[in-house]
């Protein structure tokens, strides 16, 4: 169901693979910002980044794909993205970029690109993401990208860099 690869004017996102854990780990993942509004904790060792590629890779093609974003320059890791299949007519995505090139419309761009896939295919009526209310970074990016903001998810989404208790998220979805 999920393409190979995506391709945009400044990028490539291709599945990602265990040869990623080092650019993963050096450009983003132990960065305790860029961590900050995610699921996760930094990654305090490789071996925190290698765990993480053998779940994405392990996931089932039928739930989702994680993806890495690369500069189509250059070939250099800049993020991932992570598309799930939550239904046969929903896509949920979840994204992370790495501080260097925030600002850039880098995931803006990758997010456009893969919302028109899904609602050009038969049977994804929707795309649709979350973001902590805090989040404005993220929240713009899908605004810009066309998701429409559907309203707030009270104690929705656990943050640990945060807190320890669910905070509040902005529901975005784009629909066919």
């Amino acid at each position: 169901m999920l393409p190979e690869q995506f391709e945009t004017a400044r990028l490539i996102l291709r599945p990602i693979v265990p040869k990623d854990s080092g650019p993963i780990f050096d450009t983003y993942a132990q960065d305790a910002e860029v961590a900050r509004f995610l699921t996760w904790r930094p990654h305090r060792s490789r071996d925190d980044t290698d765990a993480y590629i053998a779940r994405c890779i392990g996931m089932s093609p039928e739930d989702g794909r994680t993806y890495v974003l690369t500069s189509r320059e250059n070939g250099a890791v800049l993020g991932a993205f992570d598309i799930r299949q939550l239904a046969p007519h929903r896509l949920e995505v979840g994204y992370v970029l790495a501080r260097r090139w925030w600002g850039q419309g880098l995931m803006t761009e990758a997010l456009t690109e893969i919302a028109r896939w899904a609602l050009r295919q038969d049977r994804i009526f929707r795309i649709g993401s979350v973001c902590d209310v805090e989040n404005v970074g993220s929240a713009r990016v899908m605004e810009k990208a066309g998701l429409i903001r559907e309203g707030v998810l009270k104690r929705w989404i656990m943050l640990p860099n945060i807190s320890d208790e669910p905070r509040d998220c902005f529901g975005y979805a784009m629909t066919r």
